[in-house]
């Protein structure tokens, strides 16, 4: 069983940073691979980045690489989402997941899902 706990969501105009947190708790997460996603309204759910539980691998999706970058803290069992050069498109929730059964991190093939966390971009 794992809670997990978004934090760090806001406004912010375009061309501002923002920093996602993501605590977990009931079990530690450094065996299992996380992954954070996004949903704007009138859409649908969308991958954002992953890091593998080895920390040796990490995915974006095309519309953020380079501007968005994923780590984690296994100390403080949280992952984070680092957002720079933010724009309009990135408006969202924001969520994280963690994957206890392995597969491919780029699909919502994932087994707990936090509650999220709004973020928007202005002009």
């Amino acid at each position: 069983q794992v809670q997990l706990v978004e934090s760090g969501g806001g406004l912010v105009q375009a061309g501002g940073s923002l920093r996602l947190s993501c605590t977990a708790s009931g079990r530690t997460l450094s065996r299992y691979n996380m992954g954070w996603f996004r949903q704007a309204p009138g859409k649908e759910r969308e991958f954002v980045a992953a890091i593998i539980w080895t920390g040796d691998a990490l995915y974006y999706a095309d519309s953020v690489k380079g501007r968005f970058t994923i780590s984690r803290d296994i100390a403080k069992n949280t992952v984070y989402l680092q957002m720079n050069s933010l724009k309009s498109e990135d408006t969202a929730v924001y969520y994280c997941a963690v994957q206890i059964r392995p597969g491919d991190v780029r699909t919502r093939r994932y087994d707990y899902w936090g509650q999220g966390t709004q973020v928007t971009v202005s002009s």
